[in-house]
């Protein structure tokens, strides 16, 4: 069965979390440091290929009115790249709440404020995916 992962792409970080095989729940699996965009799309064909994904769950960082603005036309650009160069199925999700619902999730989990970071995107891209999930069912 194939699996569905799900991308919180940031400038510097790319957070990376992955369906179970039944595609109900969603968990984190990586965060990539993007040194540079070849690097991070070489770590995530290897995502790709190693979990059998067929498809890509991608947080779109809306503005508050729903608009898209250089951000998103950012991430855009990086996903539409991903589609075309590895053939996969892309879908946006809105992912206004998710950094701020992943930062709640490590408050309440006692994360001191200086390893917050290391955790945040890929929680953030749980978040993404298992929205998508939730909403397939």
């Amino acid at each position: 069965m194939n699996k569905i992962l799900g991308l919180d792409v940031g400038d510097v970080w790319i957070g990376v979390a992955i369906s179970d095989a039944l595609l109900i729940t969603a968990q984190p699996l990586v965060t990539i440091k993007r040194e540079s965009n070849k690097i991070a799309y070489d770590k995530i064909h290897d995502i790709i290929i190693e979990n059998n994904v067929d498809k890509v769950v991608v947080g779109l960082p809306k503005n508050m009115n729903n608009t898209i603005g250089p951000q998103s036309e950012k991430v855009i650009k990086f996903a539409e790249k991903l589609k075309n160069k590895f053939k996969i199925e892309v879908i946006y999700i809105d992912e206004r709440m998710t950094s701020l619902m992943a930062e709640q999730v490590l408050i309440q989990g006692s994360v001191r404020r200086e390893n917050r970071k290391k955790y945040i995107d890929k929680i953030a891209a749980t978040y993404i995916l298992q929205s998508y999930l939730d909403s397939r069912n």
